[in-house]
């Protein structure tokens, strides 16, 4: 139990129970009933859709990808191990193996053109792959066989043994498969995939590396179906390219992970045991008439209308609100936020001139057809200041912050950012370099915990650091300090969607700063919470400036803009129009008339009257 939960980074709960009874009753089961050779048979084609749902699950669960063509790396494993094993004459347990890493090669390969995409244009090219690789099988008849297939070598084993070595060997491949899949769901990798899955651009912005991100759970996805391939191809000992590249299982694949529970750690096998002897049911019952698929679809479709988060999600969901129920909903104590500042390792350069521009914009312009967004604007973001940025409704401030943070691509003008050009960079290389960003709509991972948002960032890219634990360790504390800090440590464990929206912004703001940036955008930091929050955003606005954080900020609380920021700068028609002292914007008669409409009076800039 112990080494299991090293490897997931799992606490021991009552599942384990369960589940551990149960893999013990599959290890005696061939023990206890050597003759059945049919419900060994059934129980073995069992472990191997269970092998392909829980990879398919770290694509398309976890990620976000839905892909129908996940069959392929079993053939491509189950031709691997065939052919090296036939021309060779090596047993097929020890070639296995390397039907894995065959799997693994064209799943980069594979990964670094069609992750690109999204949405239907990748679930019709995870089909178009699928049959490709079926075609290439037919006609490549030197090696694979073509229509007529390859047969392997009998097993040389004693027959008192029977089909156990097959059975054990793919009941084995079944946990380390799901070891692997829960190892991936506790790691910062994990976090990063989840991320992905509810909003990819958000992602990026915040330091993920969406594309390695995306090929390497593809390849994660590959290898152990192509074990489990080699495997197979070995158990049939004869194996042809029709069978081999069958969109069917690839369907049966995504069913079982659909019954069980998408993006689920346990739904993929519990969706495994349910559609895979269900179906050797109906075949048998049915007597093999095409009625079985009828009474087989309609259970699969009362599962889906019934339960359409599937059997594990439905049931996870029921016991997590009945546990939430009872205890209360949380609610933010205000003078529960820490006054102990986080420990930033990014301060203020103490080398680098205060006055020195952090970010500057130069003749940026994006226009969307015949919509002038942002028009050759220009301005400076000195370091160690809090820059406000305003101006009317449409005047191009959200178009800006995109134009800054990689959401858009300007169509011309420099973007520089520590002395850098940024405006042909990735979202997550500028966030690298120490630029943060908050919405004025906050863009959490609303599935994912409070904690887990604030864990996903990533402040660099090193492959090592996608290994890191999450959930302990440096990254889990580093996040509940800022969690704590902003007064939501208590909200670790609470979905991120439960959270009311000013709650929501405080959560926003911890995430941003476990990227520990140099420079943050802030979007209407105040728009849509209550007062007195305001008042604690501003200090920690405040006190975050005070460590060395720059802010550029966007408001449309004009007493929150004149107590904060020093200069202001004001846009207008995508231009910048003044910038100055917030007692020169307020009395400024170009901005009065931009701002607020022409003849309008200067008191009405006055922060008690603005208020």
């Amino acid at each position: 139990m112990k080494a299991i939960e090293e490897v997931t980074g799992t606490r021991f709960k009552p599942v384990w129970i369960v589940a551990l009874l149960a893999l013990a009753a599959l290890i005696a089961f061939p023990l206890l009933q050597p003759d059945d050779i049919y419900r060994q048979n059934v129980l073995f084609q069992t472990f191997l859709l269970a092998v392909g749902a829980i990879s398919w699950n770290i694509v398309s669960g976890f990620t976000g990808y839905v892909s129908l063509g996940q069959s392929a790396f079993l053939g491509i494993g189950a031709y691997t191990v065939a052919i090296i094993s036939i021309r060779n004459g090596l047993d097929p347990f020890l070639v296995a193996p390397l039907g894995g890493l065959a799997a693994a090669l064209v799943a980069l390969v594979i990964g670094l053109i069609v992750m690109r995409t999204r949405g239907h244009a990748f679930v019709i090219i995870t089909i178009a792959l699928l049959l490709l690789f079926q075609t290439i099988g037919l006609n490549l008849g030197s090696l694979t066989g073509g229509s007529n297939g390859l047969t392997l070598p009998l097993p040389q084993w004693n027959v008192d043994y029977q089909n156990f070595p097959f059975y054990y060997s793919m009941l084995g491949i079944m946990v380390i498969t799901h070891l692997f899949s829960m190892w991936i769901r506790r790691t910062k990798f994990g976090t990063g995939l989840i991320a992905i899955r509810e909003d990819e651009q958000k992602a990026g912005g915040i330091g993920i590396h969406t594309t390695r991100y995306k090929v390497s759970a593809f390849i994660a996805s590959a290898v152990f179906m192509g074990i489990a391939g080699g495997i197979y191809a070995y158990y049939l000992t004869f194996i042809d390219p029709r069978g081999m590249f069958d969109i069917l299982v690839s369907v049966s694949i995504v069913l079982a992970v659909l019954v069980g529970g998408r993006g689920s750690i346990w739904g993929p096998i519990v969706g495994a045991f349910i559609v895979q002897p269900l179906n050797e049911a109906t075949n048998v019952y049915a007597k093999g008439s095409q009625s079985r698929l009828v009474f087989f679809g309609g259970a699969l479709m009362a599962v889906v209308l019934f339960m359409p988060d599937g059997i594990v999600t439905t049931i996870t969901r029921f016991f997590r609100d009945r546990r939430r129920r009872g205890r209360g909903v949380a609610s933010l104590v205000q003078d529960a936020i820490s006054t102990e500042r986080p420990k930033l390792t990014v301060l203020r350069d103490q080398e680098a001139d205060p006055s020195s521009a952090l970010l500057r914009v130069e003749g940026a312009s994006k226009a969307f057809g015949g919509l002038q967004a942002v028009d050759a604007c220009s301005f400076e973001v000195r370091q160690g200041t809090i820059t406000g940025l305003i101006g009317p409704n449409g005047s191009g401030k959200t178009t800006m912050f995109n134009l800054i943070t990689g959401m858009m691509t300007p169509d011309s003008g420099e973007i520089e950012f520590r002395g850098r050009r940024i405006e042909g960079l990735h979202a997550w290389d500028r966030a690298h370099l120490g630029l943060g960003r908050t919405y004025q709509i906050t863009r959490l991972f609303r599935q994912m915990t409070v904690l887990e948002n604030v864990i996903a960032p990533l402040s660099e890219f090193r492959w090592r650091q996608l290994g890191a634990d999450g959930m302990h360790g440096p990254e889990k504390d580093k996040a509940l300090e800022l969690l704590n800090y902003v007064g939501m440590g208590k909200f670790g464990e609470e979905r991120a969607g439960d959270l009311s929206f000013g709650q929501q912004k405080l959560v926003e703001l911890a995430q941003v700063l476990m990227l520990e940036p140099r420079l943050v955008l802030l979007d209407e930091p105040a728009g849509g919470i209550n007062p007195v929050l305001i008042e604690r955003l501003a200090g920690l606005i405040q006190d975050l400036n005070q460590q060395g954080i720059t802010f550029l900020l966007v408001e449309h609380n004009m007493p929150l803009v004149l107590k904060l920021c020093d200069p202001v700068i004001v846009v207008a028609r995508g231009s910048r129009l003044a910038e100055g002292h917030p007692d020169e914007i307020r009395r400024n008669p170009l901005v009065l008339d931009a701002y607020l409409g022409e003849g309008s009076d200067d008191d009405e800039l006055e922060p008690e009257a603005a208020g």
